[in-house]
């Protein structure tokens, strides 16, 4: 892996997010990284290039419908960030080439089924062949998942933990992130029979529990908890079933935390009709022809927005509160994210892992100490007995 041509390559750095997550791999590697950026568009690339003021970073070609392009790319470089979306649609092929070449891969879904695909598909291939195949590196899922490993860190070892996250942001969700609800909603069998499939092929911790718990609406530190089904909870599941030290009995709950009860009402309401008109292909067309995942908002916007996860944790007798909490989630932070995974798989002394892996079982504490630098908050808020 040493010996690759480049250590980092941007797969998709012209789109909205990909743009903002090349201009901070520029501005924050050290100059020795060999960086590249990828994709089908020449002149988009060389204009990013004299954007970001890098005449140095090396462009190279890469089309997902030209499947030789994208074993070029795995086979050149260390590690392969992808910034191009929604990933059922988009992203397996270049998945395949980094398990195949033995490539780290780094990616921004929110797409459950798309996880759950790749590990049934290229886990034990990736395992193989040593590359780590690192999903929802960003704002899905880094706060939880690390936010839960922190919480983790907290509490007594080897004792039954239990763990309740829930979000709150405000901000302008991504273009991909409002295509993947569309399609995850269009999608309800598939995901299932994906979810099923990956249950079926995937090895259960020995001799410890991991659960999630779908949670019910209740009021929690002021506000309505309203259980969320993201991939969030799949992704701490995984890095719970990795890691030991989430103790012999560990279960995670997801919420969205909700002033008020009418707009928890409105947002129930919402999303059904969403999900109603996910199931019609013309409303589902019309939904996704509006959805513009290459736009985002002004800086001035993203720069009024924020995001706080907290999280209450229990085991041993002791109970934690932990928040993580940051500026614009759906782009400025989760560029950042995504770029300091990279930096931590390229520059950081690391546990030996392999396979479909998570931000939390593969870089851990390193990319925490990462993102606390970076400007991202993670604090102990009360501690107490009981």
């Amino acid at each position: 892996m040493s010996e690759r041509q480049y250590d980092i390559v941007l797969f998709g750095a012209t789109g909205f997010t990909g743009a903002l997550t090349a201009r901070y791999l520029v501005d924050h590697a050290p100059p020795e990284l060999k960086l590249a950026f990828a994709g089908r568009n020449k002149v988009k690339l060389e204009q990013l290039r004299s954007d970001v003021d890098a005449p140095e970073v090396a462009l190279l070609h890469a089309d997902v419908e030209d499947p030789e392009t994208l074993r070029a790319v795995a086979e050149s470089a260390r590690i392969v960030v992808t910034t191009v979306g929604p990933y059922l649609r988009y992203g397996e092929p270049l998945v395949a080439a980094c398990a195949e070449a033995g490539s780290d891969y780094l990616d921004l879904t929110g797409e459950s089924e798309f996880v759950d695909r790749m590990y049934v598909a290229h886990h034990a291939k990736a395992v193989e062949t040593g590359a780590r195949l690192i999903h929802c590196c960003g704002f899905d899922s880094i706060p939880y998942d690390l936010g839960v490993q922190y919480t983790v860190e907290q509490l007594p070892r080897r004792v039954p933990i239990k763990v309740d996250g829930m979000i709150r942001a405000s901000g302008k969700p991504s273009g991909g992130t409002l295509q993947t609800v569309v399609m995850g909603l269009s999608r309800g069998k598939r995901n299932l029979d994906a979810h099923r499939a990956r249950r079926r092929a995937e090895e259960p911790p020995q001799g410890r529990s991991v659960r999630l718990s779908s949670g019910r609406l209740h009021r929690s530190q002021g506000f309505w908890a309203v259980p969320l089904p993201t991939v969030d909870p799949q992704i701490v599941r995984r890095s719970a079933m990795l890691l030991e030290e989430y103790g012999p009995d560990f279960t995670y709950t997801h919420y969205a935390g909700v002033k008020r009860l009418p707009m928890v009402a409105a947002g129930i309401v919402g999303f059904g009709l969403l999900g109603v008109a996910a199931q019609i292909p013309p409303a589902r067309n019309a939904l996704l022809d509006r959805i513009k995942s290459g736009d985002g908002p002004s800086p001035e916007r993203r720069a009024r927005s924020w995001f706080k996860a907290r999280f209450t944790g229990s085991g041993g007798g002791k109970r934690v509160v932990t928040e993580v909490a940051g500026g614009d989630p759906g782009y400025d932070e989760t560029a950042k994210m995504l770029g300091e995974c990279a930096l931590c798989l390229a520059l950081d002394d690391l546990p030996p892992t392999s396979g479909q892996v998570t931000t939390a079982s593969a870089m851990g504490p390193a990319l925490r100490d990462r993102l606390v630098a970076a400007g991202i908050d993670f604090r102990v808020i009360s501690t107490e007995d009981y």
